[in-house]
Order: structure tokens, then sequence, then C-alpha cells
């Protein structure tokens, strides 16, 4: 179905409910095409091709809101979701937060955001892509058997319209490629993976690049050792520090501070880092894996800097969050047919800093580069930070041998005042850091 035939529709059921007795509403429908398959040892396992789509109506009557989702577009199954929405909104209790953006606060204007692959990816090219991939992972001296590896590609096509005159329409699509080995024997086995993903086919990693890396990775953690109890500097791998931004956009998350759930719930405009960190995020980044021109609210978004030289400038919010904590919206609101309206981020990063990872380290008389982290041991109201780790052990400012069986431990409040990062940032994944060293932390070994 075209983008203007979708919001006709989605105007049609918004007239509908409201002639049916709601005060405001609003409707998203999401269609999605995709292909994934998946193949081990050289041989196809798995080859799925899917189509379809769902439609979600919430229809507001005073200060009471209901949500319906559907995949039945036929006039008569649109017809029973506005009379279901309709009388679940006239039962449920009234939440004082909900409701529609005011026609004033919209987005005007909408930037062209290139990420929508005008070419689609045939199955059969997928398939050779996870075999190379695979095989080039195989090629690796010392690995010795395969989890298999997967490529997938699809494409997505939403539309957006409310009451108050928001309506639009857009496509976005994504591939991906990843592979996971195992190295060794039975008296000692190690796995590892790797994978890219972007907006666009022809900008992810190549499948030899990609199965390589998997490959020696796996192969560079055989002969892990354990190590006792102690504190020390930890260098977090590019791969994993990523997680550190991610702890923070929870921690700010709008839903999280109106709770007071949150370890940071008290530190808008106060230093949360060190005055050389700065995290930025960008809706409008062309072929971002998060990039939207506006919020699923209709309310404008923009670059700005969430953290800028350690302070933290702004809460991420939607609508309801932020009549909340009687702020003005950020255009933050995330959406999908099944659910209101919530805040979220897009394309987020920690600057890079100007040392390479290897300068990092070299005055680190002992300390963990950590690759790999297991668990989620962390406390989103305290902050305390509990996590696996798989790396290896530094000792004065190289890289020694493997380490596992090892806790890191710290709090995520102290964790940020420490944070010092190198310079090898690349923006694959949508929430990006470079390599990142933090002093002082606690491990647990033997």
């Amino acid at each position: 179905m075209s983008q203007p035939d979708l919001l006709n529709v989605l105007s049609d059921l918004i007239a509908s409910a409201k002639k049916a007795g709601a005060d405001a509403a609003d409707a998203l429908v999401a269609d999605g095409t995709s292909v994934s398959v998946t193949s081990r040892l050289g041989q196809l396992e798995q080859l799925v091709r899917s189509e379809g789509g769902d439609i979600g109506l919430r229809v507001l009557i005073g200060k009471r809101q209901a949500i319906v989702s559907s995949a039945d577009r036929s006039k008569e199954g649109l017809k029973e979701l506005v009379e279901r929405a309709v009388a679940m909104a006239r039962t449920v209790p009234e939440d004082p937060f909900c409701g529609i953006a005011d026609a004033s606060q919209l987005a005007t204007t909408l930037p062209s955001l290139d990420i929508c692959d005008p070419k689609e990816v045939s199955a059969e090219t997928l398939i050779e892509m996870a075999k190379a991939c695979e095989a080039a992972a195989r090629d690796v001296k010392g690995v010795t058997n395969s989890e298999g590896a997967s490529a997938s590609w699809g494409k997505s096509q939403v539309a957006i319209a409310a009451s108050n005159g928001f309506a639009r329409a857009y496509e976005s699509s994504g591939s991906s490629l990843s592979v996971s080995v195992i190295a060794g024997d039975s008296s000692a086995m190690e796995t590892d993976y790797d994978y890219t993903s972007a907006v666009y086919f022809a900008d992810m990693k190549t499948p030899h690049d990609v199965g390589r890396n998997a490959g020696n990775r796996a192969v560079r953690k055989l002969g892990g050792r354990k190590i006792a109890s102690r504190k020390v500097p930890v260098i977090f791998d590019a791969r994993v520090a990523r997680g550190v931004v991610s702890h923070l956009l929870g921690a700010i998350n709008g839903s999280s501070v109106a709770r007071g759930t949150t370890f940071l719930k008290d530190a808008l405009g106060t230093q949360v880092f060190g005055a050389d960190i700065n995290i930025f995020e960008d809706p409008h980044r062309n072929r971002g894996l998060r990039s939207k021109p506006c919020d699923a609210e209709g309310l404008p978004n923009k670059r700005r800097a969430l953290i800028d030289k350690g302070q933290l400038t702004t809460w991420v919010l939607d609508l309801r969050s932020a009549r909340q904590l009687k702020m003005a919206p950020t255009g933050h609101a995330n959406r999908g047919t099944g659910g209101p309206p919530s805040p979220g981020t897009t394309n987020c990063w920690l600057e890079a800093g100007t040392e390479t990872p290897a300068a990092l380290m070299r005055d680190i008389k002992e300390g963990l580069f950590v690759t790999d982290l297991v668990g989620q041991g962390v406390n989103g109201v305290t902050g305390d930070y509990s996590r696996g780790a798989v790396g290896f052990w530094i000792e004065n400012g190289e890289i020694t041998y493997p380490v596992h069986e090892v806790t890191v431990a710290g709090n995520l409040k102290d964790m940020f005042k420490r944070i010092t990062p190198a310079n090898d940032l690349e923006l694959l994944y949508g929430i990006d850091a470079p390599t990142l060293r933090i002093d002082g932390m606690a491990l647990a070994g033997t």
C-alpha cells in the first residue's frame, strides 16, 4: 500500500473513533518485508521470508486512554477496532498525564533522511554472504567448530496520524551479517562472534572481514587464566564500551526520572562525567540506524549534546513524562502499534578522545582489557555495576594472557567520572563509543 493510502486509512480510522465518542485519537500502521538466512558448516539451515503489518489505534476520552492493535484492515475489522478501543477507554482508570500534542507543538518541517536502501537484497545473495562469512571464520587456524552465520535484509513502511492534524509516513531499511565460531578442543574451548549492520547493504563490512575477526577473537581467548581479586584500571574494548552509553541513556529516561527510579534523578545540570566528556545525539544523521525526521508524537527532534563537557543537559522526554515532570517535551517519543508512546533516543555516541587504545594502556602496571561482558548486573536505581567479564590481562602497559571467570564491579556514578576515551570511535551500531579506560574498578576473581 502506498504512503498516501496508508495515511488515508489512518485518517478514516481517527474520524471513526471521534464519531464513536473519542475526544482525540492517533493511529500507527507498520508494514514490513524481511528475509533472513542461517547457514552452519557450509549448509543452509534456515531461510525465512515474512511480509505483514499491524495497525494500532489509541483513543482518548477525557483523561482515559486505550490502545488496541490488529492485523485486520478490512472494513469490518477496522470498525471492530474502533468499537473495542472506545469501549475500553470508557472503563480504564484516568491518567492525568496522557494526551496527544497540541497543534502548536508539532514539527512544521521534516528533514529528508537517507534511511531507505532502494535495492532489495535477494535470498541468494544473503545465503552466499552467510556461507562466505562462516568459511572465512573457519579458515582461521585454531577454529574447530561453528555456531553458524546469519544474514538478513528488511524494509519497513511506517505511517502515523493524529486528530491534531499530524500525519507522516516514511520508509526505512536495514541489513545485517553475523557469525559465531568455536576455537579449541574438548579440553579447552572458547567462542566469539562478530557482526555488521547498516541501513544500506553496501555499507556493511565484508563477509571476509566479519568472519576473520570472529575467528581471530575466538582463538585469541584460548588459554584463559583466573586472576586474584584486586582494584585496577579497566580498559573496555569499543565493542562493549557502548554499553556505558546505554546505561546513561536508561538513567536519563523521563519515565524513570518521573518515577524516581534512577540513580541520576537529581543530576540534571550537574557534572556527571569528567569535563572532557561529550555525548551527542543526532536523529537526523544520514543513513543512521536510528534516524527519524521527528518523534512518534509529531514533535520536532534535533541534534544535541546530552552530556556537554561532563554536564547532564537534558532528560529524555516524551509528552507524558514531560507533563509529569512539569517540563517541556524534548521530542524523544518512540511508538509501537501495541502501546502508547514512551521516551527513547536515536543515534547516540560518546565523543572520541585524543590517545590511541595502546596509549591508554601504556602506564598501566596491572589492569584488565575487557572484550566481552556477561549478565545484566546493573542496578538502575543505585547505579551499582557488577558484570562477568572476559578479556586479557595487562602488565606494564602490554596485553599478556587471556583472562576469564572474573567479575568487574563499581558504581556508575564513580565510573562515569573516571572515563578516559580513546581515539578509535566508529559509528556502527546506533549507540557507539570508543575504547574506554576507567580507573579504580574492583575485580572479583580467585
